[in-house]
């Protein structure tokens, strides 16, 4: 059986929220949790580093990693590649204002995982993996 946050789609809660919630770490854009065996991808608009982009009802979430080229295998880019397989389940935010995170609902991989060239953090271009995720439906 899977995960049920308790949130209806639009909800906003804080990061502290978040982390109770789901049982996961306190930083990043993709947060593991073994507890409620979930990944919890936030698309944060206020910061400008990741190029996360909704095209014809898909959003292209870049993966983690802030500095050199990303890799598929690792931590959870490699989560989130194998997620229509490993049985974890995937729960996406947006922020749009500075901590208020908004629940869009679970999504799955709707495409295979690409790659594509962004700036690091450090401004220097590196290859960055994307990831095709679409809203499931009855969440």
């Amino acid at each position: 059986m899977s995960f049920d946050p308790g949130l209806k789609i639009g909800d906003i809660i804080s990061n502290k929220s978040l982390v109770n919630i789901f049982k996961c770490g306190i930083m990043g854009g993709m947060r593991r949790s073994k507890k409620t065996n979930t990944l919890v991808i936030i698309s944060d608009h206020t910061k400008g580093l990741y190029e996360d982009k909704w095209i014809n009802g898909i959003l292209h979430y870049t993966g983690m990693g802030k500095k050199g080229d990303q890799s598929l295998s690792f931590a959870q880019n490699k989560t989130l590649a194998e997620s229509n397989e490993n049985g974890v389940d995937v729960h996406l935010f947006e922020v749009f204002k500075e901590k208020d995170y908004v629940y869009m609902g679970k999504v799955k991989l709707v495409n295979t995982p690409y790659q594509e060239t962004q700036k690091g953090e450090d401004g220097i271009p590196r290859k960055v993996w994307i990831f095709p995720v679409g809203l499931i439906k009855d969440t």
